[in-house]
């Protein structure tokens, strides 16, 4: 029988519970069991892709194209857990299927209603991610927070898991959070009230995982174990960690909290192997060197935004044993400023990642050209790589007024435009150039020799291209094509010649990055940096 884990958040948004629900996932592998991580968002959207940065963060996109939470790159992260369209569930898919079962009358003519078509379309969902020989355990993140009125059918559906496969098979973990009151004092009764609205929907929390500034005292949690009928030693203490994200799997794990749950589902597994974790947390503690990274984007007040982006560099800083200082960049301030040097003081790298829109791109080219003309390392993802382009061509190839379609469909030199199945389409969601696809690279190039093979498979997401009816006129003003695809021979990537670091992708590496394995490029971006920056330094103290 497999088991099923749903991890629910109280008190507040953003506490952390896509990280609690994939440390736990990450224990629970390295113990040698299969899992299977699942994401629930509330909202009705049928997926990610069409909301504002500015209102949902990320969009990440798996293999299959599916644009989803930001929480499934947390998943990605931590764990090596499989990722597909069945493993993002919203109320906009739940209720579109439903209402088009009512419409083609495969109800039967019964009134449709929350209990049981929605909530049974909501279990069914859960079981077909579930679904196969190769998984142990399910963990199910709802989205949301307790109390809200979008959450309580996926909250319904949950306890109806324990009536239809026993409570033995099914395990609550609430996070929730103990605020520090004036004074340092810290206060259990938001706690309190979380676990009671839980209770009231007919759902008795198993494990508490309690947010706090500092690890919680035994007189605190015997005070949180009597209010809310939890066991002390299901109480784990989620205090707020000094290096790294990736240090809570082995906080959790020194509170037994692994070791709960196996005895709770009365599951077997092997010891915990955490050699490989531990070794990657003793290596972000023992850096001592710096890396100054300088992001230019248009979504830069929002943290979670280029979330993937951040950890991704974070990696490749892991990979060179360096810190990495993210110096953020707001694009539009750029665009207004008539010296860009200084936003760029100190910067041993410059990236450009991935965005819609016409805000900010005369900032971002700025923050290209200064890149390319002080030979500074510069990494273009997707737009980056747009961007990469547009600047070349108007201040190399000397085309002034060139532009992508996206922003000037007017422009007298296109040299990025719509993708040709593009054209004509009236709808936003899901008709990007969407998930994994493979890449040709051109024998000699920087990123061939990063990669260090001929084919690479890679996520996209985007609607434009470079156009062909530039390409070689790009190419003979010494812009290289280093990857084209395979059977359009779209371009996928450029560098520019006679510079110590400059790549543009069209696709996001960052997708696929982990702190256990980084991408390649992002090591090598790092690895530029630290070298620009030691040059640098060689230069002033010769010229001091």
């Amino acid at each position: 029988m497999k088991r099923y884990i749903f991890v629910t958040g109280g008190v507040c948004s953003s506490l952390g519970k896509g990280i609690t629900a994939t440390s736990i996932g990450n224990l629970l592998e390295n113990r040698g069991l299969k899992i299977r991580m699942i994401k629930i968002d509330p909202y009705l959207n049928v997926d990610a892709g069409t909301m504002s940065p500015y209102q949902h963060g990320e969009v990440y996109v798996t293999d299959d194209g599916t644009e989803t939470d930001l929480d499934l790159g947390n998943y990605a992260r931590f764990t090596k857990s499989p990722l597909c369209k069945l493993n993002s569930i919203t109320t906009g898919q739940i209720y579109q299927e439903v209402i088009k079962k009512e419409r083609e009358g495969r109800y039967l003519g019964r009134t449709v209603q929350v209990i049981p078509h929605i909530t049974d379309e909501i279990k069914k969902r859960i079981f077909l991610a579930s679904d196969g020989d190769d998984v142990d355990v399910s963990i199910i993140e709802v989205g949301g927070t307790v109390g809200d009125i979008e959450s309580i059918p996926f909250l319904e559906a949950a306890r109806q898991f324990i009536h239809d496969l026993g409570k033995k098979n099914v395990l609550f973990v609430h996070l929730t959070l103990i605020p520090e009151v004036a004074g340092g004092e810290l206060k259990t009764k938001p706690t309190q009230h979380s676990v009671n609205k839980l209770r009231e929907i007919g759902i008795q929390p198993d494990i508490l995982v309690c947010r706090s500034p500092e690890f919680l005292e035994k007189e605190m949690v015997s005070k949180i174990s009597l209010f809310t009928n939890v066991e002390e030693n299901s109480i784990i203490s989620a205090y707020d960690v000094k290096t790294s994200v990736y240090e809570v799997p082995l906080i959790f794990h020194d509170q037994n909290l692994d070791s709960i749950i196996l005895e709770k589902l009365n599951l077997k597994s092997s010891r915990a192997d955490l050699k490989e974790w531990s070794s990657l947390i003793k290596v972000i503690k023992s850096t001592e060197h710096t890396t100054n990274i300088a992001i230019v984007g248009k979504y830069i007040n929002l943290n979670d935004t280029y979330k993937s982006i951040y950890e991704s560099i974070t990696h490749g800083g892991i990979a060179n044993r360096t810190k990495i200082n993210l110096i953020k960049i707001d694009a539009e301030k750029l665009e207004t400023s008539d010296n860009p040097g200084n936003f760029f003081k100190d910067v041993d790298g410059i990236l450009i990642p991935g965005g819609f829109g016409q805000r900010g791109i005369n900032g971002m080219i700025k923050a290209v050209q200064f890149a390319r003309e002080n030979r500074i390392p510069c990494f273009g993802i997707c737009l980056g790589m747009q961007i990469m382009v547009i600047e070349y061509s108007r201040n190399v190839l000397g085309l002034k007024s060139a532009n992508s379609t996206e922003f000037s469909p007017e422009t007298d030199y296109p040299v990025i435009s719509l993708l040709e199945e593009q054209q004509g389409l009236c709808t936003m969601g899901g008709t990007m150039r969407l998930g994994k696809s493979q890449s040709i690279l051109v024998q000699g190039t920087h990123i061939n020799k990063i990669y260090d093979r001929k084919e690479i498979w890679e996520r996209h997401r985007h609607r434009y291209e470079v156009s062909g009816d530039y390409i070689e006129k790009l190419q003979n003003a010494g812009l290289i094509m280093g990857a084209y695809t395979p059977d359009d021979n779209l371009v996928e990537s450029v560098e520019w010649s006679d510079h110590p670091w400059s790549i543009g992708v069209q696709y996001h590496p960052e997708f696929i990055s982990t702190p256990i394995n980084p991408h390649p490029l992002f090591i090598d971006f790092i690895k530029a940096g630290m070298e620009y920056a030691e040059n640098q330094h060689s230069s002033n103290s010769l010229d001091s």
